[in-house]
């Protein structure tokens, strides 16, 4: 068999399934986790074999020897891996010595060594094969806790874990087949056989063991096997009978048992002890339960009679155990069930047996039974540790008492003999007789002992006090509360008698055993108060009193009496303190006997008192007893040192009520036990002082002082008085202080002990008191004044509060911190050698309060320093974080803070040292400066190193850490340790946190396994133990995290631990965002860990009552997965990206494969969703979305508080100055602070009435706290569902904007926003939503919308089909849907949230955008015939828009309010997107309704007001360093929507009746034309701030192109606009003129003249001025301005149409070749429109003057030669009119020149027009080169067209084809004008000068000869161009005009005139409109022919 399955299995079969088994059964059973019974039954049936026989060893085989020995050479399969594997010679020989070392099989042992070598990371400093040893103990230990575990869960008659029948059935099934097969022998042998001695010695000879760590580790997990061995067995007899064999067996292996050294049992002895008396256990026939019947009948010693026969025999058997008391105690249990059967029905049947239950007691008593069970039983350390043992050995003692009276009767009477006896023999003075007993005494020490400790807090002693009168006491609630009236039970009713009849007549020599009896007997609230009672009423009665007769000597007043009396005797012999024979006392009066006596009774009466409050007050408050003062007197006297102590201990007592406390510091302070006062002319101290000095030391025993200390402890917790000694010394505790300090603590490391433990427990009592001092400390700023007191007559400074003194200590290199600091290290020191000592338990006491000290300091340093600074005293303090960074007196090294990290590596066993030790090191990592030294001082020396690595890893990997919300004091021993060891996991990653965010190197680096010495982008992380990579905490991290995840439940750890799992994902998300850290990170959790995508499949968590960690947990790992979306982007690595895409946005069903045959998760997130899908059954709700459900966005908040005595407004001032900042960056309320706050209130008040009304105060007062409680919570919900929300959105749009667009199909994608749209709505919407998410909500929809948008329109360029549904993918109902959805949110956020609506306002023209048309090519085709375009069919975008007004008309007037409101005025950013918003309404709103609304009310005529408002600051814009762009911006958005509004004719008007223009002739800023050189200097490098000029124009041209829209939209009132602008064109003249003047002409100079020559040629007309209601003198200054308008323009003519334009053209390229094409086709736009507008202004002014040509004013001087100079040098005015070089007019030859290049551009156009139309109809075909070219202006930077994808780049150049298309239809038109305007003007001019026109006089000629005239002639042309008629240019003489006609003749040529006419057939009839080109053309030609008649 062995040979055909010869696989090894890497996890150990003697470790892994063992582990596994034992966790599964913990689920079940402990846990109680439901699917975990069908596991546990399919792994107990795998494991069978295990149990049967257990503990057995695979066998040794020489098959496998063999095997094993080839695995070198032949290699070795391994299960779950391919192919064989090589091992090393090594590991073999190590297999064959642990083989024979454990005697298990070869196979076996190889494996254990491979997982040893495996599982090495988790035990750092360990070789494999120590390892493998530690693995072979946990796999016995697992298995033997498994067996326990399901013994313990059977049902029985002791207990009942109340677990689910099927899982009792299973289990009890299973245990009963192991029961039947010998377990209880194989247990027996096995516990025999194993021991550590043995195990330790094998080891040893193989060299097995290793450090004292693992020493530790395997002597421990030895001993856990022998326990749980034991344990199993006493479970199993707890709840069942053992059959007879094995009862024989376990009695015969009892025989055999030996105590320990000192007399005890050990634990595992114990508990087969208590398994036997548990066989013979019958108690629970009297309980009466409902299954008694049952269990009746399955008790062996009832049902058969052969069982009982067999016990009986082996009992009275008279052969001597090794342990003669064990065997009494066996005796005495038999003979108490015999006696229990005898009384039974059933009993009658074995009265054979039942007979001898008097002579099995007898013999038990012979065997000393009693003093067996205190010493041997009660002295073993597990006794207390189990509740059965306890209640086990309670029914036995009192089931002796109850049903052996005669035996007790007995055993009295031979007490009392044996009194009388010893009596007589001490009057005779002979020697005491032999032959006493002290059986009594034995008991009575039993019972003293027994119930002295209560762990469990039973108070099983209750039974031993029967109620007398009725106990309505409120503090008492037991068993027997309000039944005092009924009768008590048979058997309490004899107890308590046996307790009151034992007192009675007590002989001495019982008399300290049974007041140790009553001392155990009062342990307990209840048993106390009873005992208290009985105390009292055995004192004397009045009547006695009077009679003389004294009480019992077990009362209140015997024992008070006793003590006044000894103080009597023992005060007359009060030393002289001066006197020499102090030293040695006389110690006369108080005998040993009466030692021991007193020590009882004070004992009782501390025990009385500590639990009783009553009691305590009763005796302080009695007027004859005076207990506290007796005592204290006592302490003066002359006393033994241990008495004095428990006089100490009982003052501590006594002071545990704060009235008594106060009191007895008074006392403590008059009876100067401390001297406090020395009286003059005293040489030497006194009181405790000396006995500490001198007579303790000379003992080396120190009772004396720690019981001081301990009083001192007490009295401190209940009160602090601040005048303690006032009047005869400086009042307050200091003197106290500084005894404790420099007199025990500062010493005690010097002193000698006899017993060495007592130095730590001098030193732990020390530091208690330290610790709570400074543990109630506030720093005030009171404590740093310094106040004087008065004292007899001087003035002396008074002492600070003790806490002050201790920081000052603290926060100094004083002796007491250096002290602190070596106990640490010394502390640390013992705890790494493992070893037990003496006053172990003390040292981690006094670590520990060393460790708060420096903890509490750390915390209040800051505030003490603080406080200290702004008193400007001149105390000197360090903090404490630099103190701690010095050198240690011992080691000579700076290795304190290391010391601290230290305890860390203890946490299993020490966990508070751990968890104050992590508290420490997250104060001290706040201060970047120490984190780089403690990086040094942590890897400094390797060894260390690795330990503190170690420790932090073992801290975090805690498994069984629990969180939890109950209060520490409910919680039992060991989940208290579980909720430490959380805390401590807590501390660290808050450490790490806390430390991430410093600069590096920094200790959170180092701890997560980063490089520290290296740049930490180098580190390379791997798996732990690959290349000897050490378990990090980031490995820890990472397995706490994964634990789980591959199963249907997700991660364990979000459930069990929801803020643990929190902190570890924000640890994890810091890594990944830090630029150091991150890529390190990411690499390593996406290939080793795959961490990311096994998290998110498990989003969203749902924790019902931790929402707030659920959101938090969520929050940082979206953070997390939106980088690593980022980075797998960026790197290309697209199947990374994609998977998690999917996951996150899929609405298909995703099948996970687990491991353990789970179905998928798509069952539990299966949800009708999607609001279109017909077939959404099989459709899945996206990760995304069901994120977002998790998300709860209604916010309960806590209602006003209802105070009736405080004042509501003050409470509210007072909270909000109680809250702070906490680490997360949240502003929450102190509530602690807020406590100390309102209770110093309410103690502060004054009066009766205040002191009846406190409870009620109090009351209100915590109420108060829990409203602000509750708005703590609430505050932090709310800022997690923001930080949700916050990471929701960032990871939604990385998805949508940083992933690749491809990934997500254009479909896909618009149903994703789609879906993501309506859902964020749908929430934001509903009723109960928190505002406080709105924002972040608003962001997210204005990112979705963009997105949305873009999708929709790349599709639509991409396909250009319009399908019948709507638009693109995505239906136009859903678009309809979001539309809708985003109104209302805009309307719900009512009046405030402008901000907030911004967001809003840039989703809704995000949206409207959708259905804007993109720019089509414009073909020059006619296109359509009018009805064609009438009658054809809506095209989706007019559709859509359509239907979108229609939505937005259904808001009607509250959606226009909130627009128009937030437009003019609010936020800058919100009015800028409502303006814009406004606008792009007014463009679709066909119906007007809109514009009207805003005219009617108002909110038109604000805007425009604002224009004028507005001035200041736009003047402010153009100073050379601006402030803010703002008012530009806002200016900006206003001018568009005038321009908008100015469209219409209606609105127009409107605005002209607002008086629009008459507030933008008061704006100066129009006159403030920048210096442009000036500011050459000052321009912005990046091009972002743009330079003055630029800003001016940005404000000159929106009201430009706003006056030009006004000029073409009046119709009606044209003239009234016209003359309001020819106002603002005069008042702002100069400005204007200037511009039109400019030298420089560049691209904006450009577009600003195209705009004022298009407003000047509609304005500056003589017409226009008629219509201005101005009076003459105003008209004529008017009519200059308009002709030097007209003269500017002429001017500008001549320049552009001359051969500027050439250079102009050509500059561009030079200056900016990248950008030249569109540049130079703007500049050519430009220019062709300036030509055209100078045009359009001369044919309207030549029309204007007349009708016809005769009258008509001439404007070209009448020359035909054209302008020269073509050479593209500069083109004066000079060179373009040859002849009249000197007149202002052009000459017509400028017309004529214009013309012609008009028409030479005009076919250029044409032809570029045509091939870029033909490129676009076949793109897919272009070439890529050509196709790059295209892209290259439409994409920034260089190379930036390498990285667009084809698709986007054929998108980019159909883009620029459509551009330049519709620029060169554009020109074409411009073109046409022109030649057509040129026309008329050349034929106007020259049918005057040709037909109209009488030449002058020769003389008068123009030419240059003439010169007279010209200044003349020079000024008056123009004014003669003005008047009607032909009197200007009369002066043209004959020879011009010929000269003219000439050259007219020659330009006017047959070439030209086809051309022209070929523009007409190429352009105007294509465009279907008609010009008079034809017409022109023929009339010119004529005129030129002609000759004049």
């Amino acid at each position: 068999m062995m040979a055909v399955q010869m696989a090894v299995n890497s996890g150990a079969s003697l470790w892994g399934p063992l582990k596994e088994l034992s966790e599964t059964v913990n689920a079940a059973v402990s846990r109680r986790q439901p699917d975990s019974v069908h596991l546990l039954d399919l792994l107990l049936k795998k494991h069978k074999s295990q149990f049967l026989p257990l503990f057995k060893n695979p066998p040794k085989s020489s098959e496998q020897r063999e095997k094993v020995r080839k695995a070198s050479t032949e290699g070795i399969t391994i299960q779950g891996q391919q192919g064989s594997r090589l091992l090393p010679e090594q590991l073999l020989s190590e297999a064959f010595i642990l083989s024979d070392l454990f005697d298990i099989g070869e196979l076996a042992a190889l494996e254990l060594l491979l997982a040893g070598e495996h599982q090495q990371p988790h035990f750092p400093g360990l070789k494999r094969g120590l390892v493998a040893v530690l693995l072979y103990w946990d796999g016995k230990l697992c298995l033997a806790n498994s067996l326990r575990t399901l013994i313990q869960s059977r049902q029985g008659k002791t207990f009942t874990l109340e677990l689910s029948g099927e899982l009792v059935a299973l289990t009890t099934r299973f245990t009963d087949e192991l029961m039947s097969q010998g377990l209880t022998k194989r247990i027996l042998t096995l516990v025999s056989e194993i021991s550590v001695t043995r195990e330790f010695e094998r080891l040893q000879k193989e060299r097995g063991l290793g450090n004292e760590k693992h020493r530790k580790e395997v002597s421990d997990l030895i001993k856990e096997c022998r326990q749980a061995l034991a344990d199993s067995l006493f479970l199993w007899t707890c709840q069942s009978p053992l059959s007879q064999d094995d009862t024989l067996a376990l009695i015969g292996h009892l025989e055999t048992v030996t105590a320990q050294g000192d007399g005890s049992l050990d634990s595992v002895n114990l508990a087969l002890v208590m398994a036997l008396l548990y066989c013979m256990d019958v108690s629970f026939i009297e309980q009466g339960t409902e299954d008694r019947e049952d269990l009746l009948q399955a008790l062996p010693l009832l049902t058969e009679r052969q069982y009982v026969s067999a016990v009986h025999n082996r009992l009275m058997n008279n052969q001597p155990w090794k342990l003669p008391g064990l065997q009494a105690v066996c005796r005495l249990a038999w003979a108490l069930s015999l006696r229990v059967l005898s009384q039974l029905p059933q009993g009658s049947a074995l009265v054979e047996f039942t007979e001898a239950d008097e002579a099995l007691a007898d013999q038990a008593l012979l065997g000393d039974v009693f003093l067996f069970m205190k010493e041997g039983m009660l002295g073993c350390e597990s006794f207390t540790q189990e509740e059965f043992y306890i209640r086990r050995l309670h029914s036995l003692i009192t089931d002796f008492l109850a049903l052996m009276p005669m035996k007790v009767k007995q055993l009295r009477n031979r007490a009392d003999e044996d009194a009388r006896l010893v009596h007589m023999s001490l009057q005779m003075d002979s020697e005491l007789p032999s032959s006493l007993r002290k059986d009594l005494d034995h008991l009575m020490a039993l019972i003293g002992e027994f119930y002295s400790k209560d762990p469990f807090g039973l108070e099983l002693a209750l039974e031993f006090w029967c109620p007398t009168e009725s106990l309505q006491h409120t503090s008492l609630h037991g068993s027997y509360l309000g039944m005092a009236i009924q009768r008590p039970p048979h058997k309490q009713v004899v107890l308590s008698k046996f307790v009151r009849q034992m007192g009675d007549l007590l002989p001495s020599t019982l008399y300290i055993s049974y007041l140790r009896m009553l001392k155990g007997l009062s342990n307990g609230p209840q048993c106390a108060h009873y005992c208290f009672s009985l105390l009292k009423t055995n004192g004397p009665t009045h009547s006695d009193n009077i009679q003389g007769v004294s009480g019992s000597p077990v009362s209140w007043e015997h024992f008070f009496h006793s003590l006044m009396l000894y103080h009597e005797n023992l005060r007359r012999d009060l030393p002289n303190p001066d006197a020499a024979h102090y030293r040695h006392p006389p110690i006369r009066g108080i005998t040993q006997r009466e030692l021991e006596g007193l020590t009882a009774f004070l004992q009782l009466l501390t025990n009385i008192i500590t639990w009783s409050e009553n009691a305590r007050l009763a005796l302080c408050e009695h007027p004859q007893w005076t207990p506290v003062v007796v005592m204290l007197g006592l302490l003066q006297c002359s006393v033994p040192p241990v008495l004095k102590a428990e006089f100490l201990h009982c003052l501590a007592a006594f002071g545990k009520s704060p009235e008594i406390a106060a009191s007895l510091w008074q006392s403590l302070e008059y009876t100067q036990i401390l001297q406090t006062v020395r009286a003059p002319g005293q040489r030497q101290a006194a009181g405790i002082e000396v006995e500490l000095n001198e007579i303790e030391s000379s003992c080396e025993e120190y009772p004396l002082t720690r019981a001081f200390c301990h009083l001192i402890s007490t009295l401190v917790e209940s009160s602090l008085p601040v005048n303690l000694g006032a009047g005869l010394r400086v009042p307050g505790f200091q003197p106290y202080l500084n005894f404790l300090r420099d007199c025990v603590f500062l010493p005690f490391p010097t002193r000698a002990y006899r017993r060495p433990g007592e130095k730590w427990e001098v030193a732990d009592a020390v530091l208690e008191v330290f610790h709570k001092l400074l543990r109630d400390y506030e720093p005030q700023p009171s404590d740093f004044v310094q106040e004087m007191v008065e004292l007899q007559g001087e003035q002396i400074p008074t002492h600070k509060p003790p806490g002050h003194s201790i920081m000052f200590h603290l926060l100094n290199d004083s002796p007491t911190l250096a002290l602190c600091l070596s106990l640490l290290e010394e502390g640390v020191r013992q705890l790494d050698t493992y070893a037990i000592f003496p006053g172990k338990k003390h040292l981690e006491s006094a670590v520990l309060h060393c460790l708060c000290l420096l903890d509490l300091a750390l915390q209040k340093e800051l505030v003490f320093m603080d406080l200290l600074r702004e008193s400007q005293s001149s105390l000197l303090i360090f903090p404490l974080e630099q103190l701690l960074q010095g050198v240690s007196a011992q080691t000579k090294r700076a290795d304190h803070i290391v010391n601290i990290a230290r305890y860390l590596y203890h946490s299993n066993s020490n966990p508070e040292a751990a968890f104050q030790s992590s508290k420490i090191l997250r104060h001290i990592a706040k201060y970047p400066n120490i984190q780089t030294r403690l990086v040094g001082d942590f890897t400094h020396d390797q060894a260390v190193s690795n330990k503190l690595m170690a420790g932090f890893v073992e801290c975090l990997d805690g498994e069984e850490a629990e969180e939890g919300t109950e209060k520490e004091e409910e919680l039992d021993p060991q989940r208290k340790i579980a909720r430490i060891r959380h805390k401590i996991q807590i501390h660290i990653l808050n450490l790490l946190i806390t430390s991430l965010e410093l600069k590096t190197p920094n200790i959170a680096l180092y701890l997560l396994g980063y490089e520290v010495k290296k740049p930490v982008s180098s580190t390379n992380l791997q798996d732990p133990g690959v290349l000897g990579c050490p378990r990090s905490c980031l490995h820890a991290i990472l397995s706490l995290l994964q634990r789980g995840t591959e199963k249907r439940s997700g991660p364990i750890l979000t459930q069990q631990a929801p803020h643990l799992a929190e902190l570890c994902y924000q640890v994890i998300y810091q890594l990944c965002a830090c630029p150091d850290t991150s890529g390190p990170t990411m690499r390593y959790l996406r290939t080793s860990q795959d961490f990311l995508f096994s998290h998110l499949q498990h989003l969203p968590f749902i924790l019902p009552n931790n929402q707030i960690a659920a959101l938090s947990q969520m929050s940082w790992l979206m953070k997390t997965a939106a980088i690593e979306l980022r980075v797998t982007s960026l790197n290309r690595q697209r199947s990374h990206t994609q998977r998690l895409v999917n996951l996150l946005l899929d609405d298909q069903p995703y099948t996970q494969h687990t491991a353990d045959g789970e179905t998928g998760m798509e069952e539990e997130s299966r949800s009708v969703s999607g609001f279109l899908h017909f077939d959404s059954v099989s459709k899945v709700r996206r990760k995304l979305l069901s994120v977002l459900d998790a998300i709860d966005f209604s916010q309960d908040i806590p209602e006003l508080l209802q105070l009736d005595f405080f004042e509501r407004t003050q409470i509210e001032q007072v909270i909000s100055n109680c809250e702070q900042v906490n680490e997360q960056g949240h502003t929450v309320c102190n509530v602690k602070l807020l406590h100390r706050v309102l209770v110093a209130e309410v103690n502060a008040l004054q009066g009766m009435a205040a002191i009846g009304q406190r409870p009620l105060l109090m009351e209100e007062v915590n109420s108060i706290l829990q409203q602000v409680v509750e708005r703590n919570r609430v505050r932090r919900s709310l800022n997690a569902k923001r930080h949700a929300l916050q990471s929701w959105r960032s990871l939604v749009e990385t998805l949508l904007t940083a992933c690749p667009s491809d990934l997500i199909p254009a479909e896909d994608r618009q149903l994703i926003i789609r879906d993501l749209l309506m859902d964020l709505h749908d929430k934001v919407l509903s009723e109960d939503a928190a505002g406080e998410l709105m924002p972040i909500v608003a962001g997210a929809v204005f990112t979705l919308t963009a997105h949305l948008s873009q999708s929709v329109q790349s599709e639509q360029q991409s396909t250009g089909v319009e399908s019948s549904s709507g638009f693109a993918s995505i239906a136009n109902s859903s678009l309809h849907l979001i539309l809708r959805k985003l109104l209302d949110f805009i309307l719900s956020t009512g009046g405030g949230y402008q901000r907030l609506r911004a967001h809003l306002y840039g989703s809704l023209l995000y949206y409207l955008q959708i259905a804007q048309k993109p720019e089509e090519p414009d073909t020059l085709q006619s296109g359509k015939a009018m009805w064609e375009r009438l009658t054809s069919p809506e095209d989706t975008f007019s559709k859509l828009q359509r239907e979108n007004l229609a939505i937005i008309e259904n808001y009607g007037k509250a959606l226009m309010e909130v627009v128009c409101r937030d437009a003019c005025d609010g936020h800058e950013i919100s009015r800028m997107l409502a303006l814009a918003v406004l606008d792009r309404i007014l463009s679709i709103d066909r119906q007007n309704q809109w514009l009207l609304y805003i005219c009617n009310s108002g909110y038109l005529r604000t805007l425009v007001e604002s224009l004028r408002q507005d001035d200041g600051a736009l003047q402010n814009l153009l100073t050379p360093q601006p402030p803010l762009f703002k008012p530009l911006y806002i200016y900006e958005s206003k001018m568009a929507l005038l321009t908008r509004v100015a469209k219409t004719g209606q609105g127009a008007v409107e605005l002209l009746r607002c008086g629009l223009v008459a507030h933008l002739i008061e704006c100066q800023v129009f006159d403030m034309v920048p210096d442009s050189d000036a500011h050459r200097v000052m321009r912005d490098p990046s091009g972002f701030i743009p330079s003055p000029m630029e800003r001016y124009r940005q404000i000159l041209l929106p009201a430009l192109r706003l006056f030009q829209i006004i000029l073409t939209s009046t119709t009606m009132n044209h003239q009234q606009g016209a003359a309001q602008i020819l106002q603002w064109l005069i008042i702002h003249a100069d400005t204007i003129q200037s511009l039109l003047r400019c030298q420089e002409l560049s691209m904006g100079v450009l577009q600003q003249l195209s705009l004022l020559t298009g407003i000047i040629s509609k304005t500056a007309l003589p017409g226009v001025l008629e219509m201005g209601e101005v009076n003459s003198a105003a008209l004529t200054e008017f009519q200059g301005h308009i002709t030097r308008f007209q003269r500017l323009c002429l001017s500008l003519l001549s320049r552009l149409a001359g051969s500027e334009r050439e250079r102009l053209l050509k500059q561009v390229e030079v200056n900016a070749p990248g950008e030249s094409a569109e540049q130079r086709e703007e500049m050519e736009v430009a220019m062709q429109q300036v030509c055209a507008n100078i045009m359009e202004y001369c044919q309207t002014l030549l029309l204007q003057s007349s009708s016809q040509a005769q009258f008509s004013i001439c404007l070209f001087s009448p020359s035909g030669s054209e302008p020269a100079g073509r050479d593209g040098g500069r083109s004066d005015l000079t060179s373009s009119m040859p002849p009249m070089s000197y007149s202002r007019a052009p000459s017509l030859g400028l017309v004529l020149f214009l013309l012609k290049n008009t028409a030479a551009d005009f076919f250029r156009f044409h032809q570029s027009h045509r091939q870029s139309l033909s490129k676009l109809q076949s793109l897919d075909q272009l070439p890529p080169e050509e196709l790059k070219e295209l892209c290259q202006g439409l994409v920034a930077g260089p190379g930036a067209v390498e990285k667009t994808s084809s698709v986007q780049r054929s998108q980019l150049a159909k883009k620029r084809l459509v551009q330049l298309i519709n620029n060169r239809a554009k020109l074409l038109a411009l073109c046409s004008y022109i030649i057509e305007t040129c026309l008329f003007v050349l034929w106007r001019h020259l049918e005057y000068y040709l037909l109209h026109c009488t030449p002058t006089d020769p003389k008068d000629s123009l030419m240059v000869g003439a010169s007279p005239y010209r200044s003349r002639l020079g000024d008056d042309l123009f004014s003669g161009l003005q008047s009607s008629g032909s009197r200007g240019l009369s002066r043209v003489s004959q020879s011009d005009l010929d000269l003219l006609k000439g050259d007219m003749a020659a330009g006017f040529g047959e070439a030209l005139q086809r051309r022209l006419l070929e523009v007409e057939g190429l352009y105007s009839q294509v465009r279907s409109r008609y010009t008079f080109i034809q017409a022109l053309v023929r009339r010119i030609r004529g005129l030129v022919r002609q000759t004049k008649s």
